[in-house]
């Protein structure tokens, strides 16, 4: 094979030297037919010669090994098959050849995807300080409570500043949507004009023609209260908003790789230490269009042009629910209690991130922690008072009541020995909506070391701490002892005797 070099030194030895063709053959040791063809050509161009085709035993199997590396090619990394595997399926199949020819095979075909033509080019965007941010979601794993779990991750970045900040939620749902805005936007210091975003369901009902869209009521009142508008990329056309696309990459290089490494009590603390770790990257990334600045800096300039940030928006999702026999209203799989004079009603549940909030007529009848686990009940005992007054023996083994603080738990323990107790302990209970819980918990620890715990005496107590009077009975202290003990005098009878007579 003759390189360019050679075919340079041929025809410097021809062409300047004035070396016959026999010459330059036998210093270059080449046939004259050779160098005559070369020196005939006009200009230098590396020689081609064509591609000598040597059969090999993988051939055979080349159609099943490029139909498992496409399908690989469509899964997580994780998931994907390497070359021994394929080796091993294969070679269960008949395969007689060596590793070594699949390997070869395996590179050489990733080689020529990746030599192929890529997608159609891309117009490079600049935006404005101000002007607009990019958001979108990504799926990230972690341990929390001991346990790994699949969470949405909200990324919202500043299209100009490029700074960034990162939610983590259980799930992709309008509630966690209007939180990551608030979040997003009191970290930012305020609200550019325009938002990018994809066509999510949360904010999408429907894909129009062009760049219609029918968006959902919520989000556009989201949008209305933040005051900035929304846009949306075309289908299919995620380099629409590839600012925030990349975040999602460098991210999981930069950020999620440490925290898969750590363990979290809970989300909270985990999205304490985002935000921490977003602000730390912004101070350590230099910014790609102004090296010599950092994130944070050009975000201190582009501060100065955002909108003010608003009180957040109340970001829950309504739905009615109706209460069950058991003042009990269901939500995804998961049951939570409501006062008893609610039942058989229908009222609004108003969702949010970590709290449910049940409302009848307006007013706030009761509130819970938001449980993402399945086939739990959650009760607040004091929602079921009123009806005890009326069926106290549902107190023995009331499931609610099995959650009361230990102090009225052992108090109940004593009273229930005596005949009549459930009602001794459905009277204690109703006096908590009247003075409140913890004077109640008072009462019964001063009850309990007294050793007679009743109900009489559990609000003579109350009476007493309502009063602000002394409690020294209560306490189980001895009554105060006179100085001058009386004496008994039998005489006094005659003497108010005589008087009357």
């Amino acid at each position: 094979m003759i390189s360019v070099g050679m075919l340079a030194k041929i025809r410097r030895m021809h062409l300047r030297d004035g070396l016959s063709i026999r010459e330059v053959s036998r210093r270059t040791g080449l046939s004259r037919n050779t160098v005559r063809q070369w020196l005939r050509q006009e200009g230098v161009t590396e020689p081609k010669y064509p591609k000598r085709e040597a059969a090999s035993v993988v051939d055979a199997w080349a159609e099943y090994l490029g139909v498992a590396l496409k399908a690989d090619a469509h899964r997580a990394v994780r998931e994907r098959r390497t070359a021994k595997m394929l080796f091993e399926q294969i070679r269960a199949l008949g395969y007689a050849g060596s590793y070594a020819r699949v390997t070869a095979w395996v590179r050489r075909w990733q080689a020529e995807q990746d030599a192929a033509p890529r997608r159609a080019a891309f117009v490079p965007m600049s935006f404005e300080l101000g002007d607009a941010f990019q958001f979108d979601w990504s799926c990230e794993y972690v341990f929390i409570g001991g346990l790994r779990r699949r969470l949405e991750v909200a990324h919202t970045k500043l299209a100009a500043s490029r700074a960034f900040w990162l939610s983590a939620y259980p799930a992709q749902s309008h509630e966690m949507l209007f939180d990551a805005h608030a979040r997003a936007f009191q970290a930012f210091g305020g609200i550019p004009r325009r938002g990018v975003y994809d066509n999510m369901k949360t904010a999408v009902d429907k894909v129009g023609v062009g760049k219609a869209r029918s968006v959902n009521a919520r989000f556009q009142a989201m949008c209305s209260h933040y005051l900035f508008e929304p846009e949306f990329c075309n289908p299919a056309s995620g380099w629409e908003k590839g600012i925030v696309e990349k975040n999602v990459q460098d991210r999981r290089r930069q950020v999620w790789r440490e925290a898969a490494e750590r363990r979290w009590g809970d989300l909270d603390a985990l999205n304490a230490w985002l935000g921490e770790r977003c602000r730390a990257c912004w101070a350590e990334t230099a910014h790609p269009e102004w090296a010599s600045l950092t994130v944070a800096e050009v975000l201190q300039d582009e501060q100065a042009r955002l909108m003010p940030c608003p009180k957040p928006f109340d970001g829950y999702v309504e739905q009615p629910v109706r209460v069950s026999a058991t003042a009990l209203v269901h939500f995804q799989r998961n049951r939570y209690s409501v006062p008893t004079r609610h039942v058989n009603e229908v009222l609004s549940l108003r969702v949010y991130p970590r709290t449910l909030v049940l409302v009848a007529d307006g007013a706030e009848v009761a509130r819970h922690v938001r449980s993402f686990e399945r086939d739990l009940t959650f009760y607040d005992w004091q929602h079921y008072i009123p009806l005890v007054q009326t069926k106290p023996g549902a107190l023995r083994n009331g499931a609610p009541f099995k959650v009361m603080p230990e102090v009225l738990q052992t108090l109940q323990r004593h009273l229930l020995r005596n005949a009549g107790g459930d009602r001794v302990m459905a009277q204690v209970l109703a006096a908590v909506p009247v003075h409140g819980l913890e004077a109640v918990l008072v009462a019964a620890e001063l009850a309990l070391e007294a050793q007679r715990p009743s109900a009489e005496h559990v609000l003579n107590v109350l009476a007493r701490l309502k009063e602000g009077m002394p409690i020294i009975q209560a306490l189980g202290k001895p009554a105060m002892a006179l100085n001058e003990e009386p004496r008994a005098d039998v005489q006094r009878y005659d003497t108010l005797r005589e008087v009357r007579s």
